[in-house]
């Protein structure tokens, strides 16, 4: 055998040893990586897993502030409403005047476009009517609360509680209006609850809302 072939020869076993090693090296890789990527998986498998935590619930004061701001912008324009009929009618009007007795018993001469503005603002879309009005109830309560539906019971004994203190200011049984603006709100909040609030600020809201809803029902007859 020549020199050459002996060479060549030499090479290519030098070629296929190194070759083969490299191939036996990179086989423990692979197996490590294929047990690395197993041991990968399993973390991942566990970091899959929905991870249980605290849900924090964070009372929303801006949305409060701005519900209460508008009701009392509300019922202060309610009561000067009120006020310019009666001055109109030539009749005495001071803070301890009862408007809603006033407008329960009919007291009041409501203008033709006092009542037109009434009628529109208790109609199904209307600011006073029941979805606008119920709707503004769930979401004090759920500002109160931060989102938390496990004070749904809560807020829905305040909105109760609420209804009743507006009827002793009303002098009287609300209007049926008002009794289906209750249902609303109160099956909402239970929805709500089922799905997944109380203060007194819950009781007010609730108490103002369907006084002032009671209102606009009397001056829109």
């Amino acid at each position: 055998m020549g020199v050459n072939a002996i060479t060549n020869a030499a090479v290519y076993e030098s070629n296929s040893t190194t070759k083969g090693k490299e191939k036996q090296d990179k086989q423990p890789a692979a197996v490590k990586q294929e047990k690395t990527g197993s041991e990968t998986a399993a973390v991942y498998e566990k970091t899959d897993q929905p991870v249980v935590k605290n849900q924090v619930y964070q009372r929303d004061n801006a949305t409060i502030e701005r519900l209460k701001k508008e009701a009392e912008q509300r019922t202060q324009s309610l009561r000067k409403l009120v006020e310019e009929m009666l001055l109109k009618q030539g009749e005495t009007y001071d803070s301890a005047t009862d408007i809603y007795a006033l407008l329960r018993e009919g007291k009041v001469k409501v203008d033709p476009e006092t009542r037109a503005q009434a009628q529109k603002d208790i109609s199904e879309d209307g600011y006073w009517g029941i979805n606008q009005t119920a709707d503004r109830l769930v979401s004090f309560a759920k500002a109160l609360t931060g989102g938390d539906p496990a004070k749904a019971d809560k807020m829905i004994e305040a909105v109760k509680k609420g209804f009743e203190a507006a009827e002793k200011v009303w002098g009287g049984e609300l209007p049926g209006i008002c009794k289906d603006t209750f249902d609303s709100a109160i099956e909402k909040l239970e929805q709500w609850r089922d799905s997944e609030f109380g203060d007194n600020s819950m009781e007010q809201s609730a108490k103002e809302a369907f006084s002032n809803q009671a209102s606009a029902t009397g001056m829109a007859k």
